[in-house]
């Protein structure tokens, strides 16, 4: 049996073979979005290198919002659809997800080398069964994920990073940048993907705007960029929280993506701030955190789903 998974993001789509052995390794390509002018002409191209002419079914994670069995990613011209991926592979069976929503098929299997430990599980916590994924990279977003009675898992779409800040992080954000700075960042996202990262150097520093990378990895030399990944740090840990008592996930946080990680690098600031305010500080008290350290940890949740 030959199934036919995808990752496809804004920079890059990744493909994939899964068989009865479950995802081949081998078989993992990478395709830049800039060399191609749809997700169509990926997939002819990586059924030919594989020598496929068809496959059993085939499961893509898009990011961007998904409907009605089709989805368009929302910074390239690329349209997808479950019909027109039968038609395209053969195949009989055709799923489109979220890309979160795969992060979040992905964390029953999570173990070992691919899931890092941030906060242990507290003896003696409440359980409940739900998870939440907090993902913070080129964008940002959560999937919540609950565990079913009956077996499996379902998990939950949903636009986190498009609703307001917090006051309290906001307040806490106003005593870190100029006033005049402020309205750029008025949604979650705008202050915690990598973006938010670059707009927050620049912003207390005067600097002209550097990627993301180029301020955790100054970070090490630099002081600016040390202070600003420790304020960033901070209010993650804060977003965290308030993430952690509208979720209540008592079977933990599995934090992703390049920007999330680097703020759980700075461990004791960030869990300083996910402690840090005693009200229902039992729920926050109660929620182990994680890493997604497995790159491929979509790709894996894309079989999930469609298995």
């Amino acid at each position: 049996m030959s199934i036919l998974l995808a990752d496809v993001g804004g920079t890059n789509a990744r493909l994939a073979l899964a068989g009865d052995q479950g995802l081949d390794p081998a078989s993992i390509r990478r395709f830049r979005g800039d060399d191609h002018a749809s997700f169509d002409e990926v997939v002819r191209l990586y059924l030919e290198e594989m020598n496929l002419a068809s496959v059993e079914a085939v499961c893509v994670d898009v990011a961007g919002p998904v409907g009605n069995g089709e989805a368009k990613l929302t910074n390239r011209d690329w349209s997808f659809s479950e019909a027109g991926l039968r038609v395209l592979t053969g195949a009989k069976q055709a799923r489109l997800i979220n890309d979160m929503v795969a992060l979040g098929y992905a964390t029953p299997g999570l173990s070992g080398e691919a899931l890092g430990e941030v906060r242990a599980a507290p003896e003696g916590r409440s359980r409940n069964g739900q998870r939440l994924v907090v993902n913070a990279g080129t964008g940002f977003n959560v999937c919540a994920v609950k565990v079913l009675p009956q077996g499996g898992i379902a998990c939950l779409e949903a636009e986190e990073g498009h609703t307001r800040m917090p006051l309290t992080i906001a307040e806490a954000l106003a005593a870190e940048v100029p006033a005049s700075t402020l309205p750029g960042f008025d949604s979650v996202e705008e202050l915690f993907a990598g973006r938010g990262l670059s707009r927050l150097h620049a912003a207390r520093t005067g600097q002209p705007a550097i990627r993301a990378e180029e301020v955790t990895q100054a970070a090490a030399t630099d002081a600016e960029a040390c202070a600003t990944c420790d304020i960033y740090a901070r209010l993650f840990g804060l977003l965290c929280r308030e993430l952690a008592l509208r979720f209540m996930p008592m079977e933990g946080i599995y934090l992703a993506g390049s920007v999330a990680r680097s703020a759980a690098h700075r461990q004791q600031i960030f869990l300083d701030a996910f402690l840090s305010d005693p009200l229902m500080v039992r729920i926050p008290q109660s929620v182990p955190i994680h890493v997604i350290r497995d790159d491929m940890a979509a790709l894996h949740g894309c079989l999930a789903a469609v298995s």
